[in-house]
């Protein structure tokens, strides 16, 4: 792994919403937070290794490490120092940090703001193509992990494996079982309307799951050459770049040598996604050490087949049931008929024990907690039952604030 800087270097991006503290409304004051930090408005505040930044809707902020880091768990406290930190602010206006990856009764077409200041081209160029008033584009708040890689090669060997368990991270990362006041009957609501969001342009998103391109030059020629081509009419003054356009699952980077995945909802606090950004890479290391299946077998994965089992954990998280033998077999289970998505899971888990152990036991304990409790969604419906009013919602996600602010877990009683 080291001649092709894998495993190297990480990132981790946290979207958060603002909100009102006495209502858990919509707090649109993202430029106000960002300018009381700045001392004057700004798109992004460095903050030592460590920085805040605007997102396209306006009561949406972001906390993120400025560079690469060598380590995932170093970050854990580190991100929860900045939530701390950036919620004192927020409470200076009257809000408060919300997690989750969508809120559950913003309506987006009344309450929606973008982002008014610097870049705000960009984002007016999007809202003009797309109409950026919808659930898909302003109540869609994820955890970004951002994987290095130095050379062509150590890039096909990281694209194929992120290919392979794209399809099955909704299933540990889904928090948005909610929308417009009700449960939708998808545990990943978020990534519903994200694989739906640009049908105007629908090269833009594809199936999610990336075509099997294995080096930056295939990737140029069939993805972003296209992605060119498909805007061209719609963006005559070429506003949109088509690595900002590209809005796959997982997206590369080359400018920074990383891959990005942009699947996972997230979670209740820092500690929780960092945990299962642990366990995600040390998956995504197996498959790139030919633990289960050779690169060749994984390099030959259907994307259509991939995205079958992806729509099915959006909807269906941990429960999803695989009956696919060839997706089994490149995990190593090509012996089994069928298993949940959930029983995969907790095998891969115990597999990579070491890796989770050497992450430290506050990681091991918290993948361990939420593999045997479910993903964040299905804790939510838990909490929330099966008619939630007004009231139970606001009772519900105003725990899920305190669990932000305190760094713990949440769990339905």
């Amino acid at each position: 792994m080291s001649q092709e800087g894998l495993f190297q270097k990480f990132g981790i991006e946290l979207e958060y919403m603002l909100v009102r503290e006495d209502t858990l409304d919509v707090a649109p004051i993202a430029d106000r937070i960002l300018e009381r930090e700045a001392g004057g408005i700004a798109n992004e505040v460095e903050r030592g290794i460590m920085a805040w930044s605007n997102e396209l809707a306006l009561h949406v902020i972001e906390i993120k490490n400025s560079g690469p880091v060598p380590t995932l768990p170093m970050l854990a406290e580190k991100l929860q120092k900045e939530v701390e930190e950036l919620g004192l602010v927020a409470a200076e206006q009257g809000a408060i940090l919300l997690p989750t990856a969508m809120h559950p009764w913003m309506d987006p077409h009344r309450e929606t703001l973008l982002w008014p200041h610097g870049n705000k081209d960009i984002y007016n160029t999007y809202n003009r193509i797309f109409n950026c008033q919808g659930h898909g584009w302003s109540n869609v708040q994820s955890t970004h992990l951002n994987l290095g890689f130095e050379s062509n090669a150590g890039f096909g060997r990281l694209h194929a494996a992120i290919r392979l368990l794209l399809p099955i991270l909704p299933a540990i990362a889904a928090s948005s079982p909610a929308a417009d006041g009700i449960l939708t009957g998808w545990l990943d609501t978020r990534l519903d309307y994200y694989r739906n969001n640009q049908k105007f342009i629908p090269f833009i998103t594809g199936q999610v799951i990336p075509e099997p391109v294995f080096s930056e030059a295939e990737y140029e020629r069939e993805i972003y050459q296209r992605l060119r081509r498909d805007i061209a009419p719609h963006d005559p003054n070429g506003v949109l770049e088509a690595e900002w356009l590209n809005s796959r699952g997982a997206i590369a980077r080359f400018d920074r040598h990383a891959i990005e995945i942009r699947v996972l909802d997230i979670q209740e606090c820092p500690l929780a996604d960092v945990s299962l950004a642990v366990l995600i890479c040390a998956v995504l290391k197996g498959l790139c050490e030919g633990r289960w299946a050779e690169l060749a077998e994984q390099k030959a994965a259907e994307t259509g087949e991939l995205a079958d089992i992806f729509v099915g954990t959006v909807r269906d998280g941990e429960q999803t049931v695989l009956n696919n033998r060839d997706y089994l077999a490149l995990f190593g289970r090509g012996d089994k008929a069928a298993m949940t998505v959930g029983e995969l899971w907790q095998e891969l888990a115990a597999e990579c024990g070491p890796e989770l152990a050497a992450a430290g036991h506050g990681i091991q304990q918290t993948v361990n907690a939420i593999l045997a409790q479910g993903p964040l969604a299905r804790r939510i419906m838990r909490a929330l039952g099966a008619k939630p009013d007004r009231e139970r919602f606001r009772e519900v996600y105003r725990e899920l604030g305190k669990c932000l602010v305190q760094g713990r877990l949440f769990f339905s009683s």
